[in-house]
């Protein structure tokens, strides 16, 4: 079986996150075809292959037109029905996720709020998802009404994720009352839960 997606004009990690869509619905053997548009996007894809065991190949086909081709494993192929547990738990025991800031990084701000909207995106898609995510400093917008993240930061939310923000950081910024998502939590037990986590992802 051949699928082909078209993913031409989607912003990272949209290809990324349709094509791994697209890939849990093939068996072994099957090849998905990935159209994309840019030599950022083919490169992605091809480390996402890459890490799921896939064999792919990516060709130019024509000014900003590119197909990334994937041969779907035994490895990465969709397990059958009845090997389907609807009701595991997807949450990464240990793993908290720090948004310290409402944008990712240094420098342009219009930059940082894409990438940190791209970031919180993609960590919905992850197969293993964070026990937590605490909100501090500037990133206490995040959870509050107008964030451009509040809908992804419920749907983790709904799949069990603790979300958390500092209620000082609430009350320095004036919008406790704007709070749309989890809950508020202390510095007391931010540190709490900073010592005892596995790990700590922090964008």
């Amino acid at each position: 079986m051949e699928k082909i997606i078209d993913c031409r004009g989607m912003v990272c990690p949209l290809p990324v996150v349709n094509a791994k869509k697209a890939a849990e619905e093939l068996a072994a053997g099957d090849r998905l075809t990935v159209l994309v548009d840019n030599e950022v996007a083919v490169q992605n894809l091809q480390r996402f292959s890459s890490h799921k065991g896939y064999v792919s190949t990516g060709e130019k086909k024509g000014d900003k037109e590119y197909a990334v081709v994937m041969t779907i494993t035994g490895e990465g192929a969709a397990p059958q029905p009845e090997e389907v547990d609807c009701h595991r738990d997807t949450r990464q025991k240990g793993m908290l996720v720090v948004l310290s800031g409402n944008t990712m990084g240094t420098g342009d701000p219009k930059l940082g709020a894409a990438l940190m909207k791209a970031f919180v995106f993609a960590l919905t898609k992850q197969d293993q998802l964070p026990e937590t995510v605490l909100c501090y400093n500037t990133g206490a917008y995040l959870s509050c009404e107008g964030s451009e993240v509040l809908e992804d930061l419920k749907l983790l939310e709904s799949e069990g994720v603790t979300v958390l923000t500092c209620g000082t950081c609430l009350d320095f910024y004036g919008i406790r009352d704007k709070l749309a998502v989890g809950g508020v939590t202390n510095m007391y037990e931010i540190v709490e839960r900073m010592e005892s986590a596995g790990h700590i992802v922090k964008p």
